[in-house]
């Protein structure tokens, strides 16, 4: 019987990740000091911070391997392989073979690779060597780590798939920005952050039209008296550093 990791966290929303790569590192979930990057400021006081920090889970590579850029290929090493290799499309070391033997005959041949490169200049697409499957109405938005401080000279893209339908490898795509220097990933370091988002989420972000105050004149009593309960009467001695944190967990653990 195959056996899963079904991710929950308070409530289940029936997120599963499938492990197909052997080495592939089980993810974890995202934590608010966004894996001991953040500075200690921000994790005490800033709560709109820590909140975007733990959406979701950490998504890491399978193994530490290293990319180069020289502004027309893409070069990768890894251990194992002492020199660099052109990274037009290299599937994981060994990583056919036993994707062959697990598959049925129909679907042999088709494993997924781990690294390509792709047309933009100094892109390429990595595998985390799993899989994601959400249950109907539930996508999975695609990003690298919030707030989480890398070295990388690298861009990640961000993207939501219909992981309901969509069942496929779980890869990003990522730029180099920069020529000739190495740019190097480790398996305990994220590359991604997953979180589950509903459908009815990317209606409200198709939204497009909204209301418009057009100046101070304009603003409503109530509008003043949230303004004043916000930032007036937290100024000076009335200030209570770490208030609006506070008060946010205890509304969110009383809900």
């Amino acid at each position: 019987m195959r056996s899963s990791d079904v991710a929950k966290s308070g409530t289940d929303v029936g997120v599963t990740f499938l492990r197909m790569v052997p080495s592939a590192v089980r993810p974890i979930p995202a934590d608010s000091s966004a894996s001991g990057t953040l500075p200690v400021r921000a994790y005490r006081y800033c709560e709109p911070v820590r909140l975007a920090s733990q959406l979701g889970w950490y998504v890491f590579p399978p193994l530490d391997f290293r990319v180069m850029w020289d502004g027309k290929v893409i070069f990768f090493k890894c251990a194992g392989i002492d020199d660099w290799i052109q990274a037009d499309t290299l599937q994981f070391p060994k990583f056919k073979d036993q994707f062959n033997a697990s598959a049925p005959a129909d679907v042999q041949g088709y494993s997924p690779p781990f690294i390509s490169s792709v047309p933009e200049p100094g892109s390429f697409q990595l595998w985390s060597g799993l899989v994601l499957k959400t249950t109907p109405g539930i996508f999975a938005y695609v990003r690298p780590p919030i707030n989480y401080q890398q070295n990388h000279h690298t861009f990640t893209y961000e993207g939501i798939i219909e992981t309901d339908e969509w069942f496929g490898p779980l890869f990003t795509n990522i730029k180099i920005l920069k020529t000739d220097t190495e740019v190097i990933f480790h398996r305990n370091e994220p590359i991604l952050q997953i979180y589950p988002v509903d459908v009815r989420f990317l209606t409200l972000g198709g939204v497009r039209d909204f209301e418009f105050v057009e100046s101070l004149d304009a603003f409503q009593e109530d509008d003043w008296t949230a303004y004043k309960r916000t930032i007036v009467d937290r100024v000076g001695p009335k200030r209570e550093k770490g208030s609006y944190a506070r008060r946010s967990r205890k509304t969110r653990k009383n809900d």
